[in-house]
């Protein structure tokens, strides 16, 4: 009778955790986070692929400079997003302040609002400026005739420190200024939307 009782009470463990689990993956959010991730790579790489190779050395290490740039940016909002007290943002609707109410829909959503921002366009930002800076590499080597292996690991290098030391510096103001980002972020997205 026991042993009924046990197995009873372990197929019905078995069974919630299956509930529990099918709930844990949003497999509708995966897949359109997975094309969304694929069009915007697939556009920023054609615009570094295009732009890079045809223009002079310095507009190519701006253009890197700005994907590092957009990449901290989304980085220090995906942080800010999370950290957030939500209760101020409803406070600031209750009054009908512009942008409060997509700063609730962020906050609500936080988990795939940070996902977008940090893994999407963070890590799409990260790759295309890596393959960029190769790009500048291989110009500076022909132009200047140098050692191409110590130049790619300059380049690479300075793009990794950059991209890790301004995350790092991004993700500590972004924990420290997480309504204030996330207000000003949800604010200007509400100029472009009707709704909120």
């Amino acid at each position: 009778m026991k042993k009924n009782n046990e197995i009873t009470n372990l197929k019905k463990i078995e069974k919630k955790k299956e509930k529990i689990s099918k709930k844990l993956v949003n497999w509708n959010w995966i897949i359109k986070i997975t094309v969304l991730a694929f069009m915007i790579s697939f556009m920023f790489s054609g615009i570094s692929e295009l732009s890079i190779p045809n223009v002079n050395i310095m507009i190519g290490i701006i253009l890197v400079i700005i994907f590092i740039g957009i990449g901290v940016l989304f980085d220090m909002i995906g942080v800010a997003v999370t950290a957030a007290d939500e209760k101020v943002f409803h406070s600031m609707n209750s009054r009908k302040v512009k942008g409060a109410k997509l700063a609730v829909t962020f906050k609500k959503n936080a988990d795939k609002v940070a996902s977008f921002c940090n893994d999407v366009i963070g890590d799409i930002c990260g790759i295309i400026s890596g393959s960029a800076g190769a790009i500048i590499a291989a110009t500076i080597t022909s132009n200047l005739h140098v050692n191409a292996l110590i130049v790619t690991l300059l380049v690479t290098s300075i793009i990794a420190a950059l991209t890790i030391g301004g995350k790092a510096l991004g993700k500590s103001f972004a924990i420290n200024k997480s309504e204030i980002i996330l207000f000003r972020f949800s604010k200007f997205l509400s100029l472009f939307l009707k709704n909120y």
